[in-house]
């Protein structure tokens, strides 16, 4: 392994490839939108479809990815199946990333909409 000037190893492959895997399935928006809403709180799929606006069969589908990929996990609650975030890494880089993005458009959106009046 190569050592970086700040004192850091260069990942393994296997790790390497293990976090493309995972970025590759947050590249969704459908997906990463699924992960914001559960890392507000657990859902189950009927909740998380309403609330991310996407049909009841393609939101099962998006995380039975999720949860196969190991960033999702689920559990019974009577006839339901609750979904949640068991990783806190996987909710810090969710919230990072789209807090980041949207504290950049926000202000952009209200400095075009101040200019235009």
């Amino acid at each position: 392994m190569a050592t970086l000037a700040g004192g850091f190893e260069d990942p393994s492959d296997d790790v390497l490839a293990e976090a493309a895997a995972a970025f590759g399935l947050l590249a969704s928006s459908a997906r990463l939108h699924i992960m914001w809403a559960l890392s507000q709180g657990d859902s189950d799929v009927t909740h998380l479809a309403d609330r991310v606006g996407g049909a009841l069969p393609a939101v099962s589908q998006h995380l039975a990815k999720l949860k196969l990929a190991g960033l999702v996990r689920s559990r019974r609650d009577g006839r339901r199946q609750i979904y949640y975030v068991d990783d806190p890494d996987i909710v810090t880089v969710v919230r990072v990333m789209v807090g980041q993005l949207t504290a950049r458009t926000v202000p952009a959106a209200h400095g075009n909409a101040s200019r235009g009046s």
